[in-house]
């Protein structure tokens, strides 16, 4: 039987907190910072909306891939040895997108990314969980969360930015990731405690389980929040191409605005649903979703900006209020030695839903193109976001 390796309160929370939450951040940055530059490179290497979506969609494969095989480790060997992992896996992800550009590099570097963010998914969750007190984990939920989103947002909104002015945009931007990423694994090594009694390292597939009084809120969680990602997947994966080929609006910097809004109205729905009970914020985020696919909608079909900027804000802030309601009735109800199990299920979950819907568009946009493919996508997710808000609502009246 493997011996759980949870740390101790450590003596300097406040440093610990930050290194864990400045490499939650940097490693997740790591995963959007190619979303601006994806028209570069579907103009260089001739790409098809097909092969960006699945270039994009690859990453959360990795994702799902490393919290499928290593969902437990951190419960057994320790916190800090996994933030680092993914510290170091962000870090060659880098490295790999500094080379010349192809498809299999591309591919490569994005799978490698996916996995660092896997392990940083579920790990980071859990340390963030473990540094604050019980009366605080709502708090650690939202610091957790937004340190993840945060990353999201600033990645696209670096990259774009850097890639607008810089005479390398393919280059700068990930060089700058790289010095960020050495800075993270500096920060881990010198502010986060050490593992104690830490377990064996295991390798080998298992499947993530989550306690059985947890699995009913823990399917309405990951359903509700997975449309927000699914959703957010879907504009991140298309919105650069939708602005340069429908639009004609070829800046850099706008096409990172657009995904940077989604994501940061994630972060900031986080801080809103800190002030709601869950059994509000679960099914007032799904009302937000419809809304937010409606305008993705109205974009797509009138071929229109405005409304593009309003899905994306909308939409973001919406998942975070599920995200933040999921969070706080599945990981932080569970217990310490099973915190990171849960933790890594509920982000395989949402991470698979990002992945599934961006292919399934990008396979569809070569039969009815990228619009029709976007409106068909945006019909299923108001769909399953409706029923989600109907579940919840029945639910809260029974409890």
């Amino acid at each position: 039987m493997t011996t759980s390796a949870i740390e101790p309160a450590p003596a300097r929370p406040a440093k610990a907190v930050t290194a864990t939450a400045f490499a939650f951040s940097v490693t997740m940055m790591g995963t959007t910072l190619p979303t601006p530059l994806y028209s570069i490179y579907s103009d260089e290497l001739a790409f098809s909306p097909l092969t960006v979506t699945v270039l994009f969609a690859v990453y959360a494969l990795g994702v799902v891939g490393a919290l499928s095989l290593f969902g437990r480790l951190s419960d057994d060997i320790g916190r800090r040895p996994v933030l680092m992992t993914a510290v170091g896996l962000a870090l060659l992800s880098a490295l790999l997108f500094l080379l010349p550009p192809s498809l299999p590099q591309l591919l490569t570097a994005r799978i490698i990314s996916g996995l660092g963010a896997g392990f940083m998914s579920g790990a980071g969750t859990a340390a963030m969980m473990d540094l604050f007190s019980a009366e605080r984990r709502s708090v650690a939920g939202t610091v957790a969360v937004a340190a993840n989103t945060g990353g999201l947002a600033l990645g696209t909104l670096l990259a774009g930015l850097i890639a607008e002015s810089a005479s390398k945009p393919l280059f700068t931007p990930f060089a700058v990731h790289l010095a960020l990423c050495a800075l993270a694994l500096i920060a881990l090594l010198a502010w986060t405690p050490a593992p104690m009694n830490a377990g064996r390292f295991v390798v080998h597939p298992h499947r993530l389980r989550v306690p059985a009084e947890l699995r009913k809120p823990f399917a309405r969680a990951v359903l509700a929040a997975g449309s927000g990602f699914a959703a957010t997947g879907v504009l991140t994966a298309v919105s650069a191409m939708f602005l340069a080929r429908e639009l004609r609006l070829e800046s850099h910097a706008l096409a990172g605005f657009v995904v940077f809004l989604a994501f940061a109205g994630m972060a900031a729905g986080q801080l809103v649903a800190r002030r709601m009970r869950p059994r509000i914020a679960l099914p007032l985020g799904c009302v937000g979703l419809i809304a937010g696919v409606a305008f993705l909608a109205w974009a797509l079909a009138i071929v229109a900006l405005p409304p593009l900027l309003i899905a994306a804000a909308t939409v973001g802030v919406s998942a975070g209020l599920c995200m933040n309601a999921g969070i706080a009735t599945t990981v932080e109800q569970a217990m310490p030695e099973r915190r990171g199990e849960v933790s890594s299920s509920f982000f395989a979950g949402l991470y698979l839903m990002l992945a599934l819907p961006a292919i399934g568009v990008g396979l569809l946009a070569t039969v009815i193109g990228l619009r029709g493919a976007g409106l068909a996508f945006t019909a299923a997710v108001a769909l399953l976001a409706a029923v989600v808000a109907i579940a919840s609502l029945v639910t809260s009246r029974r409890e």
